[in-house]
């Protein structure tokens, strides 16, 4: 991408306002939160202090709008815990400028380390280091010190109170996020009966989990409809798919695939009626005929196992939407009624996963570490800066920075345009009211308690609209406090430009460029793709063995490195650099394309995995063997700049035809169709620049590929019948060297 497309895109995003569904009454209980900080300090101190003291519950109040699974009221307080640590640290450090700068870098790294334990901990932890730059007063000493961070916590505490005295829609994001999974599987039905081999998102399934995942003392409260149905969803998926794709379920055309279309459409309604009744918590109305397979019926062979399997399946989920809850049981991976609930750590023992999430950033290329070091060096450069210029509230520089910026080129820089724009809105709407109001105290404070309250409801709907409300806070909090608004007005506008340019600036001179790292995160999603599928052809050697119970692992893994991946690419469609080995954004595609058919095709296989006592089919072994040793080779290829070969898998898969130990056909298919998802993730790697001498790599190719498969055993892909049928016509693409 050009820069100039860049730039523009980065002006369509930040300004773009979504529409959401609004909280007001979450919002308005985190403006109650605000308005008592502000009213008690009024009532009881002065406004300068009111002033001050309302930032904590403001900030507090905005984190428990993050997107996080453990309770809300603990957001609050630990969101207040660490306003109050940054804020006595900074108030004890504020007067000598050189111990308060290595301070703030310290606690600003640090913040941007938290990152590594994700979005929420990294956001959250952004907004301390705003509250160590807010100096509204600056106390003398550390009795001073202290009080100022027990107000700030104040704040935080209040917000935790009122959520807990008024809770809104208890387990509403639990729910929401399971009956968001059933939704997505409907979904997915109904493209099925259009498209039979369409593509599943798994965002739904992955948000789906994590939100199953649970401390001790909510496993202990959670309401029983969020126990059991997560894994059921999970379960449905393959069944569907195996159903609707004509090379392993119903045929193309005819009275089959007619049935199957009514199928997925009763599979759809039922899936629709269950997300119903989750999100809302009492019964829905779903088809009561359901899916009943006869003796008659127009389905076939793997066709009808699957329509079976589903209609069990579906019958369950049924018993779900008409009833409302679900038996009580615990949300497993396995056997939602064995397996033990998916536990995170409490608060106190997060503390060891924090530390090993950390020490995993600590390398040089680590985009969370190069944020932290940004982080860092802005925030001391900013407050420098800030000081420096003649204009009041100086601080207003490095917030600036420290909150627009990210990890990630796009959000940074589409976050600093946001933010201006915002401000500029923000700041003349306060500017109107207080000309034609002139607020007293009193007034000033409640200005800001409605300008909070329209951010947090709005704030779902665009960064650059819940800054307008927040510059718009800003503006009324210090007119509170005392300061002109119209100097106000020209600080804030003037001194937001500079910290965004500021953050702008430091991502070119430090960026962490997600487009040279696009072949690791490849290889990383091949790897786990290949275990995962040589788990699900291995179980099929032994039923009862070590692949099936590793068929569950294997897909959670293989499903993180594909969401990596996935995020990973579309972050570097947005980047204005270009891949240093020459991968094209074509070949970045194909072998997208590719990897996802090999996942499906061991999706497909995992839908009619044998049944315990069936017999072991021992050339599967060797298959699945070969399958996981060729992936985890051609990851290594990826990361050298190599197209991968895959001679053993295919000497395996036909040594294992040539067997004729009655290969079931669906086993045949799905063990091709891996095969070919191979073959066109080579030759999508093919089609990118990625060598200098492409005829000498070929020949080398040619070469490892003959020693690997000796003349006489059957080697795929050397031409003729075998390598048309499995879809190997492309022929043997090149490894690439090493490009500048």
């Amino acid at each position: 991408m050009t820069w100039l497309r860049a730039l523009r895109e980065i002006v369509r995003s930040g300004l773009t306002i979504e529409r959401t569904r609004l909280e007001p009454l979450v919002a308005l209980r985190a403006a109650a939160g605000v308005a008592i900080v502000i009213g008690l300090a009024l009532s009881l101190v002065s406004p300068a202090f009111a002033a001050s003291a309302a930032f904590g519950a403001f900030s507090a109040g905005t984190a428990t709008f993050q997107r996080s699974w453990r309770p809300r009221k603990v957001v609050a307080l630990a969101a207040g815990a660490g306003l109050a640590l940054s804020t006595f640290l900074g108030y004890l450090a504020a007067a000598y400028t050189v111990p308060f700068l290595l301070v703030l870098a310290l606690w600003a790294f640090l913040a941007g380390m938290a990152w590594s334990v994700g979005p929420t901990a990294g956001i959250v932890s952004a907004t301390t280091v705003a509250m160590m730059l807010v100096t509204v007063t600056l106390p003398t000493s550390v009795a001073d010190a202290l009080e100022h961070a027990a107000v700030i916590a104040f704040g935080g505490v209040v917000q935790a109170t009122l959520i807990l005295l008024f809770p809104i829609r208890r387990w509403g994001r639990h729910r929401d996020a399971l009956a968001d999974a059933f939704a997505a599987v409907a979904d997915y039905a109904r493209r099925l009966r259009h498209d039979p081999v369409a593509p599943f998102d798994p965002e739904p399934m992955m948000t789906a989990r994590s939100a199953a995942t649970v401390t001790p003392s909510q496993a202990r409260r959670r309401p029983a409809a969020l126990h059991g149905p997560r894994a059921l969803a999970e379960r449905i998926r393959p069944v569907l798919a195996s159903l609707a794709d004509p090379r392993v379920g119903a045929p193309e055309e005819g009275p089959g695939r007619d049935r199957a279309r009514e199928v997925l459409h009763t599979a759809a309604d039922i899936l629709d009626g269950a997300a119903r009744s989750i999100r809302r918590d009492g019964p829905a109305r779903v088809p009561s005929e359901g899916v009943r397979v006869t003796e008659d019926d127009a389905l076939e062979g793997p066709a009808r196992q699957a329509a079976v399997r589903l209609a069990g399946q579906l019958d369950e989920v049924a018993e779900i939407a008409g009833s409302g809850r679900t038996h009580d049981t615990s949300d497993g991976d396995h056997d939602a009624a064995t397996s033990p609930a998916l536990l995170r750590p409490t608060l106190f023992r997060l503390v060891p996963v924090i530390l090993r999430a950390l020490r995993r950033e600590l390398d040089r290329d680590s985009p969370v570490l190069r944020h932290a070091v940004r982080l860092a060096a802005v925030a001391s450069l900013g407050y420098l800066l800030g000081t420096a210029l003649p204009l009041g509230h100086g601080y207003w520089v490095p917030i600036t920075s420290v909150l627009v910026m990210r990890p990630d080129f796009h959000q940074t820089y589409s976050r600093a345009v946001a933010r201006f724009a915002g401000t500029l809105v923000g700041v003349a709407l306060a500017t109107g009211v207080v000309q034609l109001a002139h607020p007293d105290a009193s007034l000033s404070g409640c200005l800001a308690v409605l300008s909070a309250a329209l951010m947090y409801l709005l704030m779902r709907t665009g960064y650059a609209v819940s800054q307008s409300f927040a510059a718009a806070y800003v503006v009324f909090l210090l007119g509170m406090g005392g300061a002109e608004w119209h100097q106000t007005v020209r600080d804030r506008v003037l001194l937001t430009m500079l910290g965004g340019v500021l953050a702008m600036v430091a991502y070119l001179v430090f960026p962490a460029w997600e487009t040279p790292r696009l072949l690791d995160r490849l290889a990383d999603w091949l790897t786990a793709s290949g275990r995962y599928a040589a788990a699900v052809v291995g179980s099929y050697a032994d039923p009862t063995g070590r692949h099936r119970k590793d068929v569950r692992g294997a897909l959670l893994a293989a499903r993180e490195d594909q969401a990596a991946w996935e995020e990973a690419f579309e972050r570097a469609k947005q980047e204005p650099v270009r891949h240093r080995g020459g991968l094209t954004r074509e070949a970045a595609q194909g072998a997208q394309d590719a990897l996802t058919a090999l996942g499906r095709a061991a999706m497909l296989l995992e839908a009619h995995l044998p049944e315990r006592g069936t017999r072991p089919v021992p050339e599967a072994e060797e298959f699945a063997e070969s399958l996981q040793a060729d992936t985890e080779r051609g990851a290594r290829d990826l990361r050298g700049w190599r197209a991968p070969v895959w001679g053993r898998t295919e000497k395996a898969l036909d040594a294992w035809e040539r067997a004729g130990s009655g290969m079931d056909p669906v086993v045949r298919r799905g063990a091709e169709l891996l095969l070919r998802g191979m073959q066109d993730l080579t030759a999508a790697m093919d089609t990118s620049p990625l060598e200098r001498d492409i005829e000498s790599s070929r020949q080398e190719r040619h070469a490892r590929a003959e020693r690997e498969a000796q003349p006489g055993e059957g080697t795929a892909g050397t031409g003729g019948e075998e390598g048309s049928r499995r879809g190997g016509g492309t022929g043997p693409p090149a490894p690439p060297t090493e490009a500048d």
